[in-house]
């Protein structure tokens, strides 16, 4: 099955209500309060959702549990006041909570923008599996990059409100990988989470027509390989159209990190660009999932055939 764009909600206007939601780790107070500043400055109203502050009382690294984090998410998305949901942080957590979520109420209750990326790549899987939603992989309210770097919240910020200015993606450190050119369908995400969700009910089956957009933080360079070496066994990758990479923070060298995405990708036959300029590493442009795309890894951009939202 070859990959179809999805349905783009719509734009934000001024005073568009946006949930904030814990799907994964606990963010720290302070972080999550100077995000919220952030988001009432580009005159939108914020919403903390019940549970964001909580931590699991046993397992320190979540924020609260599994139902209570579900429950908050499907809440928020139910609720017809609200416009768009964004994470609080991403860390570990949200393949826990993913099938706990009421798919059939969230997909009843129509499209609406979703935002969030790290572990919430499983989510971003999920929402294009049962919703046929696309989604936005950008900086999340409580994360570093979107309260310390101007070019990451400004990326977040046109793409919620004037997605047509930003229809080419890429900085100027992106570099050409394999030469060429290719169409598809933007998914992706960390791909340690890809490899993850391999065979689980919210992950589609192969990536056939996709451009891959994979970044990934704290792997080291014998570990992607691992984690390369399984999609490409699965099967996950054939038919493939394109791949960009984004950053590798706390990989290690990116000398060896770039030796292994040469290696296990650089056979594929298809083109591939390297620090396009999304993931954990700043700055970090939003890239919408489940849009239909050109990259050119020749000019080393990422055009989008229409904005990431409507």
């Amino acid at each position: 099955m070859t990959l179809k764009p999805l349905t783009r909600p719509e734009r934000l206007r001024p005073g568009a209500k946006i949930a904030v939601v814990s799907t994964s780790g606990p963010v720290p107070d302070d972080r999550l309060e100077a995000g919220l500043e952030i988001l009432r400055g580009w005159d939108l109203d914020p919403v903390v959702m019940p549970h964001v502050r909580e931590r699991h009382p046993q397992l320190p690294y979540l924020a609260g549990t599994d139902e209570d984090r579900a429950r908050d998410l499907t809440r928020a998305w139910c609720d017809p006041s609200v416009s768009a949901v964004i994470c609080a942080r991403g860390g570990y957590g949200a393949q826990r909570m993913v099938d706990l979520l009421d798919w059939s109420a969230m997909r009843a209750a129509g499209p609406k923008i979703f935002v969030g990326c790290s572990d919430v790549t499983a989510l971003h899987e999920a929402f294009a599996v049962r919703t046929g939603l696309a989604t936005l992989h950008g900086p999340m309210a409580g994360a570093l990059t979107f309260l310390k770097d101007e070019r990451t919240r400004e990326s977040l910020r046109a793409t919620l409100f004037e997605p047509e200015s930003v229809r080419t993606l890429g900085l100027e450190t992106a570099r050409t990988m394999v030469p060429g050119r290719a169409r598809g369908v933007t998914l992706g995400g960390c791909v340690s989470l890809l490899a993850a969700e391999l065979g689980t009910p919210h992950a589609r089956p192969s990536a056939r027509g996709g451009l891959l957009l994979i970044e990934d933080v704290g792997e080291e360079d014998y570990r992607l390989d691992r984690i390369l070496t399984q999609l490409l066994r699965s099967g996950w990758l054939e038919g493939v159209a394109g791949v960009a990479l984004g950053s590798w923070e706390e990989c290690g060298p990116y000398e060896k990190v770039r030796a292994v995405l040469l290696d296990r990708l650089g056979g594929l036959g298809v083109p591939v660009v390297e620090e396009l300029g999304f993931g954990h590493g700043a700055p970090a442009l939003t890239m919408p999932f489940g849009v239909a795309a050109v990259l050119d890894a020749d000019a080393c951009t990422l055009t989008l055939d229409e904005p990431a939202l409507r």
